[in-house]
């Protein structure tokens, strides 16, 4: 049976095949995004969590529980609910002060749409406030000072 020299659709077949095609390019570009971000390391998913979260994340106080090693472990309450997290901080030793007595207070940042998400130190903002240096000029306004 040989081919007819003009193909003729109807206007419905047309439309389904243009929505076909669509479809097929959509489906395309989702496979080709799932594809890139798979291929994001762990240590990039987490730099990435950190930032969002201290350029988006809600402030609050927090208690440091405990410090083991590279691991910061704290707790905070938030609308009433307490939440106890961790945080390794392997990667951001340069952050992390040598002497963990001069921490005198902690604050975290949060995801408001889930709190358990928090962080209390990113690349970008520091959450642990350091006790003023005793031999610094006395200053009213600099008690504090920020990694």
């Amino acid at each position: 049976m040989p081919f007819p020299l003009a193909w003729s659709y109807s206007t419905a077949q047309a439309v389904t095949l243009a929505l076909a095609g669509l479809l097929t390019v959509l489906l395309a570009i989702l496979g080709y995004r799932a594809w890139r971000n798979s291929r994001v390391t762990s240590e990039e998913r987490e730099r990435r969590r950190r930032d969002a979260l201290a350029a988006h994340g809600k402030m609050g106080d927090a208690v440091l529980v405990e410090i083991r090693e590279d691991l910061l472990f704290y707790t905070y309450a938030v609308r009433g609910v307490e939440y106890t997290a961790s945080q390794d901080v392997s990667a951001l030793t340069e952050r992390v002060p040598s002497d963990y007595s001069s921490i005198e207070s902690v604050s975290v940042k949060y995801d408001q749409r889930n709190p358990a998400n928090s962080i209390v130190l990113a690349e970008s903002w520091s959450g642990l406030r350091l006790r003023h240096e005793a031999g610094a000029e006395g200053d009213p306004h600099n008690e504090l000072r920020r990694l």
